[in-house]
């Protein structure tokens, strides 16, 4: 698959070399044997569990805000969790950019398969909903072993890390920028899957606020617009570890009706099938994120410190 080529030139561009150095480091871990590299995985996420302030609070605001009825000592379990299992994704991403792809091929179970047969045998293509599970890139590895895919991102803002990261994921998917609708049309058209994660917060432009885990948030109506590209059904796919060390992937059925004629109807639907997802295993989802930036009151309004808020306010 198409990689970036064109060569960055890091001697000039010291800001790249924190980046490069940790790269770097993946790289190497990524020669360790897979249990291992699992267990430093976990050990990372101790370490931002403790060291990464602004994730700290974030995590502890998101979890209180979608899950108001846990207890403390239930909340202070899954905010650990919560970076355990992203600790371990990163490894995972790391595995999945440059690890040897037998290591995983009896590691995978796919369920659901008959829905994502059923929409393709429609001939419109399909347009698989992801999420932003911990099992994020080593979740597009494993589903590549059963279809082809293809996939919608943002570059990232650093030059390296996209270069890195891009060609990565060109190992089992085919890249295409989100605002390529050219090359999604074609694909969907050759009845190819798409794969799309609106589970971000990227402002209002073209969003709208329905719920999430019952907390207003700001819902790409791309959605929307990529359905009707087509006519291409929808469907979400869940993506989780177990504890016995193996992977699995979930579809579910169809979205329908879909589009439905209503904007915030349909972001309504999508978020609640992401919900259904990640209940499967909360912690597994990258709480980390600020979900709900956009806020009436202003940007990050809720990931505010209440001395914060008091000060916008008098």
């Amino acid at each position: 698959m198409a990689t970036h080529k064109k060569p960055l030139q890091l001697l000039k561009q010291p800001n790249l070399w924190p980046t490069l150095l940790w790269v770097g480091l993946l790289r190497l871990l990524v020669l360790l044997p897979y249990r291992w590299q699992l267990h430093i995985g976990a050990g990372f996420g101790w370490l931002l569990s403790h060291l990464a302030r602004e994730r700290r609070h974030v995590t502890h605001t998101n979890l209180h805000l979608c899950f108001p009825d846990l207890s403390d000592a239930e909340h202070q379990k899954m905010f650990k969790k919560v970076f355990h299992h992203n600790g371990i994704g990163l490894m995972e991403a790391a595995m999945a950019w440059w690890a040897p792809e037998s290591w995983f091929k009896q590691r995978v179970t796919l369920k659901g398969q008959e829905h994502l047969d059923a929409a393709l045998a429609k001939g419109k293509g399909v347009i698989m909903l992801g999420a932003h599970f911990s099992t994020l890139d080593l979740g597009g590895l494993l589903f590549s072993f059963h279809y082809p895919l293809n996939t919608l991102y943002r570059p990232n803002n650093n030059p390296l890390l996209d270069r890195i990261i891009y060609n990565g994921r060109a190992r089992f998917t085919h890249n295409i920028d989100r605002s390529d609708f050219r090359s999604v049309i074609r694909k969907l058209k050759n009845n190819e899957i798409i794969w799309y994660a609106p589970d971000q917060d990227f402002g209002m432009k073209q969003s709208v606020f329905v719920p999430f885990f019952g907390v207003p948030a700001a819902t790409l109506t791309a959605t929307t617009r990529l359905a009707k590209l087509n006519d291409s059904p929808l469907l979400m796919l869940a993506q989780h570890r177990t504890e016995s060390g193996q992977y699995e992937l979930e579809l579910y059925p169809a979205i329908e009706p879909f589009p439905t004629g209503d904007l915030q109807d349909d972001a309504s639907l999508i978020n609640q099938a992401i919900e259904t997802a990640i209940r499967k295993d909360p912690a597994q989802y990258m709480w980390v994120h600020r979900r709900f930036k956009s806020h009436p009151k202003g940007k990050n309004y809720l990931y505010r410190s209440p001395s914060q808020t008091e000060s916008k306010t008098s």
